[in-house]
């Protein structure tokens, strides 16, 4: 007779898979081409030196580095061990002071009121409790402190993407990490804990040196939602949504040149802890 399993369980066990995805492939390489775009998210804060900043779902530090560069005093959490390795890597390397810790943006180890910036970057939204993110998020940030999000929009090119994945693929059992690119879900999500909500539309340039079909290559191989979702079909299946996906960026792309450039739109969302 078969044990059914928990709400706990089938929890620990989405949070698993959720961790092995974003370990999968490389991210790093990822970031690198969404590099400039965090810098210039971090140069509109203009953080003043010794702020306290908490970059949460840090990946390899696409934040957190700017951060420190501008003085800031920058903690980075993140569930996946491997993004993790690699920022304290860079860290060291680099001479920049960040401290890089690995956690849950659900339950984060940070004490009450610890930071007074926190700062996400197409990350935060991709746990896969909403309500308990924003409260996390509320809990660490000291009041009058300020919420930095940038998340991806349902309608700009990564939410399509994500889409077009999504007929091939079936999303995980969570609200849709989308959703935190609308503004009356953030709205909502982050009322009466955060006041002063500024939304804001902001468009990010990716530029590959490849071809739209090699670009889906580079992100089939390094990107791990979509590494991923990959490997979890046959051939046939797998033959169908590189289709798709290729028909997608080669209809977004800006260069004519050869290459591809693509313009994702994201929602920018600044509030101050009440």
């Amino acid at each position: 007779m078969q044990t059914a399993t928990t709400p706990i369980q089938e929890l620990a066990t989405l949070k698993a898979k959720l961790k092995a995805t974003w370990m999968a492939g490389d991210f790093d390489k990822i970031a690198d081409v969404i590099w400039a775009g965090g810098a210039e998210f971090i140069a509109r804060l203009q953080l003043q030196p010794g702020t306290r900043v908490l970059d949460v779902a840090c990946g390899t530090g696409n934040l957190a580095f700017p951060s420190a560069r501008a003085g800031a005093l920058v903690t980075g959490v993140d569930i996946a061990t491997n993004l993790l390795r690699t920022a304290r890597a860079r860290a060291k390397e680099e001479g920049v002071r960040i401290n890089f810790d690995e956690g849950d943006a659900e339950a984060m180890p940070y004490p009450k009121a610890s930071f007074d910036e926190v700062v996400t970057m197409f990350g935060a939204m991709f746990a896969p409790r909403p309500q308990l993110v924003a409260a996390e998020m509320a809990r660490v940030c000291r009041p009058g402190g300020r919420l930095a999000m940038a998340n991806w929009t349902p309608s700009g090119f990564i939410g399509q993407m994500f889409k077009v994945t999504g007929r091939h693929v079936s999303p995980p059992p969570m609200p849709s990490p989308l959703l935190w690119g609308d503004e009356a879900t953030v709205h909502t999500r982050l009322h009466p804990a955060f006041i002063n909500l500024h939304c804001t539309r902001r468009e990010l340039t990716m530029a590959f040196p490849l071809t739209p079909a090699a670009s889906v290559e580079f992100f089939r191989t390094y990107y791990g939602p979509t590494n991923r979702a990959f490997e979890s079909l046959d051939a046939t299946r797998q033959a169908a949504l590189r289709r798709d996906l290729e028909e997608l960026w080669t209809a977004h792309n800006r260069a004519t040149d050869g290459t591809t450039r693509i313009s994702a739109e994201y929602l920018e969302v600044i509030a101050t802890r009440a």
